[in-house]
């Protein structure tokens, strides 16, 4: 197997990293009438720095830096994201639906990672990206099983006239 690939989905998987950190501040900031999203959102905060930092490590023993242009361009991705919500009034129930696709997309990236790092033969690679596999796939679990409450919780808040529903 051809290490640029492996070498290529690293960079692409801490980009997706560094998207996923500015998505998460973002939303954090706009959801102070959903304390259970906004609690599960900083605690996936905190874990997406430090996924950051683990493929750092790992790629640093590889000898592969990161991308700068891969980098820059998640976080711009994410701003315009950011910038998209902050206009709905369901900013909140889209949000959830973002998130909860932008989960799947980084499990399945990590799926092929693994793949990539097990046929590679870098078993440290491999269980860097198992370990963070398991965190966004416990995301990707809470955010799907609380949808329907958030939304729920949206929509009656909408329905009155005498709260915020949005934030």
């Amino acid at each position: 197997m051809e290490a640029k690939y492996l070498e290529n989905w690293l960079r692409d998987a801490h980009a997706m990293e560094k998207q996923a950190e500015e998505m998460l501040k973002a939303q954090a900031k706009r959801i102070d009438h959903y304390p259970a999203l906004r609690a599960r959102i900083d605690q996936h905060l905190h874990e997406t720095e430090r996924q950051s930092e683990k493929l750092e490590r790992v790629m640093s023993e590889l000898g592969i830096d990161t991308s700068a242009m891969k980098d820059m361009g998640g976080k711009l991705t994410a701003f315009g994201q950011s910038l998209g919500g902050m206009m709905a009034g369901d900013e909140v129930v889209k949000g959830g639906i973002a998130s909860y696709a932008f989960e799947c997309f980084e499990i399945a990236n990590y799926k092929a990672l693994i793949a990539a790092a097990e046929l590679a033969n870098q078993p440290n690679v491999a269980r860097v990206c198992r370990e963070i596999l398991e965190e966004e796939e416990a995301m990707a679990d809470w955010l799907e099983q609380h949808l329907d409450d958030t939304t729920r919780t949206f929509l009656t808040r909408a329905d009155d006239r005498d709260v915020q529903a949005k934030k």
